[in-house]
């Protein structure tokens, strides 16, 4: 299948697509890629329209399986992901003290109990937080974001008594990564 069709079934604007009460029973691969950078790659080549990327994340989802895939009322298309599909690249305090994370697809949420950070580790086997997004989709703290915020965070406890660095935010704490170099 190529794009063009693809997009033809989904609507231009608006808000996030109910993905997660879509079951097409026309299901397949699509040569899409999305790197652990954050670059969209179809067919071997990034996709350069940046309108275009943003489109896509709105129909992504992750699978039951773990897989991810591009969906419409009308099909379902597999896409494999190197590490998560989006990046943090922005945050800054609230007028409450809490935190906002921005992705690079452009989608805004609060560091709360609904969106808390987990440390998990990225392919090259780093431990880097990540942040749930939407329908089992998660975006990697930034390399450049995660500095920004170690200046502001603070030391705590996680539940299995491990030291971590962390911040404070919408009612919770929120790991950053572990003291004396531990191993998860």
């Amino acid at each position: 299948m190529n794009l063009d069709s693809l997009l033809a079934r989904i609507e231009p604007e608006g808000e996030i697509p109910p993905v997660d009460r879509w079951h097409p029973t026309h299901q397949g691969e699509m040569d899409l890629v999305i790197a652990a950078d954050g670059r969209w790659i179809h067919e071997g080549r990034p996709i350069a329209r940046p309108r275009l990327v943003r489109l896509l994340s709105t129909i992504l989802r992750r699978e039951p399986d773990g897989g991810y895939a591009l969906v419409t009322p009308a099909e379902l298309q597999r896409i494999r992901v190197e590490d998560r599909p989006f990046l943090i690249v922005d945050a800054d305090r609230g007028g409450e003290g809490g935190w906002w994370l921005t992705t690079n697809l452009g989608d805004r949420l609060s560091l709360d109990a609904a969106h808390p950070f987990t440390l998990s580790e990225t392919p090259a086997g780093e431990l880097v937080p990540e942040v749930p997004v939407r329908f089992g989709l998660a975006a990697r703290l930034g390399r450049n974001v995660f500095y920004r915020l170690v200046e502001a965070a603070e030391p705590g406890v996680l539940d299995d008594g491990r030291e971590a660095l962390g911040l404070d935010s919408g009612g919770a704490w929120h790991p950053l990564g572990l003291l004396h170099g531990e191993v998860p």
